[in-house]
């Protein structure tokens, strides 16, 4: 299939965090709208921790009826909540704790388990709060500079893996497991919107979005949303040279 996905390029990482939490919000309204509710899964990392702080933040906490929001989290560590790598930690230092949300509609992977138990819970409460066929409203994603994202990583099991949502991943050069969502459950999203900043970030954005097929050694060239639509929102400096892409 074609790699055709729509981007946009921001002058400042303070403009695309401004621009990320007030699209969030008008998916969020939009899925509660048309729906009644709306299932999110968030990422840890650095670029999207202050939209997070936004959207905690008067006046977009605000703009939102939290109890009718699901949060999920695309991937987490196998370390305590609070832990500094912790992505739930994160997020809830800086949303969750910040928002009237019932805490029921948070939904955490349980990393105190076993990794391939906590995936294997975490895919069967996908499956019956989501839905059977788990369809996010909404996946935020990063990018890692070896094209990861979420935890599924180059050279893994999960590269191929297309019949789980949730997946235990053992990821050699960092010695370390992850619970992450799986292609299958990223690209049944309606919205796919990966945020990304910094110079560092420059030379993966420009192989993966100049790509002309998906490539399993770059795990990120193969989100491609079935029925969705996929969003890079990026700051100048992970643009590179050429901003237009």
């Amino acid at each position: 299939m074609e790699h055709h996905p729509n981007i946009e390029v921001y002058r400042s990482t303070k403009d695309l965090e401004q621009n990320a939490a007030k699209r969030i919000v008008l998916i969020i309204n939009k899925a509660i709208r048309e729906r009644g509710n709306c299932f999110i899964a968030l990422s840890g990392g650095e670029t999207p921790r202050p939209v997070y702080h936004l959207l905690g933040t008067p006046p977009m906490k605000d703009q939102v009826d939290w109890s009718c929001v699901h949060l999920f989290f695309s991937d987490e560590r196998i370390v305590p909540s609070t832990d500094i790598q912790s992505n739930y930690g994160m997020v809830d230092r800086e949303l969750i704790s910040h928002i009237d949300i019932p805490r029921k509609n948070v939904h955490r992977i349980e990393v105190e388990k076993k990794p391939e138990l906590a995936a294997a819970e975490y895919e069967r409460e996908l499956r019956e709060i989501v839905s059977d066929v788990v369809r996010f409203d909404l996946v935020l994603l990063g990018i890692g500079g070896d094209g990861h994202t979420a935890s599924i990583f180059p050279e893994t099991a999960i590269v191929e893996e297309k019949k789980a949502f949730a997946f235990a991943v053992f990821v050699p050069h960092l010695n370390s497991w992850r619970v992450t969502l799986t292609f299958r459950s990223i690209n049944n999203a309606r919205e796919v919107l990966f945020l990304v900043s910094g110079k560092e970030k420059a030379p993966i954005v420009q192989r993966v979005l100049k790509s002309p097929k998906p490539r399993k050694e770059i795990p990120a060239t193969m989100v491609q949303p079935v029925e969705g639509n996929l969003l890079w929102m990026i700051d100048r400096d992970a643009a590179g040279e050429n901003e237009k892409l």
